[in-house]
């Protein structure tokens, strides 16, 4: 490999390096400052690990993943548009509300779309475990 091509590499691997360093910081921010987050942790264990009993199917697992994601994705656009309102305007403005109120209502339509999905996918397995359990064993 030439000296010029090792150091883009170099370079290359830096320059992910530091990206998923912004990227675990920006995860960090969320978790101390957003007390929503810590019910979407506790909300996450307790589906990832019910699931798990349950002994999902492939594509329920994918179902109840993308579902999760989906929250968290909102929570996380919403904490950024919170601070980048803040940053643009730190004086209560009527605009300013109404753009943290609808990032806020993006959360909870994400959240209401995830217990609707999970429920679709978790009651069916609920009552399989339960058959296989009560009447077949």
């Amino acid at each position: 490999m030439s000296r010029n091509k090792s150091k883009e590499a170099e370079q290359f691997v830096k320059g992910r390096m530091s990206s998923f360093n912004a990227a675990f910081q920006g995860l960090k921010y969320v978790l101390k400052t957003q007390k929503n987050s810590w019910i979407h942790v506790a909300a996450t264990i307790l589906i990832i690990s019910v699931s798990a009993f349950l002994h999902l199917r492939i594509l329920e697992w994918i179902g109840i993943l993308l579902v999760i994601g989906f929250v968290w994705m909102a929570e996380f656009l919403n904490t950024a548009l919170e601070v980048l309102v803040d940053l643009t305007n730190p004086e209560i403005h009527p605009l300013a509300k109404i753009s943290k109120d609808v990032g806020a209502a993006s959360v909870l339509i994400a959240a209401f779309l995830a217990v609707i999905i999970g429920l679709l996918i978790l009651v069916p397995a609920i009552v399989r475990k339960f058959c296989q359990f009560f009447l077949f064993e």
